[in-house]
């Protein structure tokens, strides 16, 4: 899939860890690590943005589009 998700790097700038991530938006760690790996076919507009929200970033710093 050419959907890559910059996560991690995020929450590393952030010097945030996935949990504590995963609290804030309300989602359970297993969901946020399907989310992190790219394995997620999906991701709900209002979780995007309580993410972006929670680590102050936008879409396009977790989200990137590589035509490999």
């Amino acid at each position: 899939m050419p959907i890559y998700i910059n996560l991690d790097v995020v929450l590393a700038q952030k010097g945030m860890r996935s949990n504590e991530l995963a609290e804030i938006v309300g989602i359970t760690n297993a969901n946020l690590s399907i989310l992190k790996t790219g394995k997620a076919k999906a991701v709900r507009f209002s979780t995007l943005e309580a993410i972006c929200e929670a680590l102050d970033c936008q879409p396009g710093d977790i989200l990137e589009y590589r035509n490999d």
